[in-house]
């Protein structure tokens, strides 16, 4: 009898390990975005292949707020692995519309993510990246948010390493940016709510 328990028990851990093994992984897109409020996983993952169609939300707004751990459990279910290697723990996906900024470049594509939708995206204490950017070369460093912050509001950031403070500007869930990126960021909010 107890080697019948083993022998099941067995058989659980191996398919569950080779399932994991046999996943395929999927990497999360830069900018999640949905045309018709049904949010897919090939709306969320970059080579989601045959599970792309599978819907994890329903969008009833500009954008809707995903949990990482269950958007990785939904993943896993329909056999893709997404490893968050970032450590997100919210995904934001926006409406899509086809539209483009008129700009390019890092600058436009927070400034579309913070137009687009308004919520939450750090909470206080939670681990954030801070891009910084000049003259085509990047920095990044992990910190700790010192207050809640919607996308496209300042945010002060402490850097793990150094205890220093950083000004930062929400981008998007766990993701900010410092330097000119953040001024410009600044500049054209400022100039939309002057405009209102």
């Amino acid at each position: 009898m107890m080697l019948i328990r083993r022998a099941s028990l067995l058989a659980v851990v191996l398919a569950s390990v080779a399932g994991a093994a046999l996943a395929d992984p999927v990497t999360l897109k830069a900018n999640p975005v949905d045309d018709d409020g049904r949010v897919t996983l090939g709306d969320i993952f970059d080579g989601a292949g045959a599970a792309a169609d599978v819907v994890v939300a329903n969008r009833t707004g500009p954008s809707v707020v995903l949990e990482a751990g269950q958007l990785q459990a939904q993943a896993r279910q329909a056999g893709l692995d997404w490893s968050n290697p970032d450590g997100l723990r919210r995904v934001a996906v926006r409406r899509g519309g086809g539209a483009s900024p008129a700009a390019s470049g890092p600058i436009a594509a927070p400034a579309a993510r913070i137009q687009a939708r308004a919520e939450q995206v750090i909470r206080r204490n939670d681990t954030v990246r801070v891009s910084y950017e000049v003259g085509g070369v990047s920095l990044t460093v992990m910190g700790k948010a010192m207050r809640d912050a919607n996308a496209g509001e300042p945010v002060a950031v402490m850097n793990t390493t150094s205890n220093r403070m950083i000004d930062a500007v929400a981008v998007g869930p766990g993701q900010a940016v410092a330097g000119p990126q953040a001024q410009q960021l600044r500049a054209s909010a400022f100039q939309q709510f002057a405009a209102r």
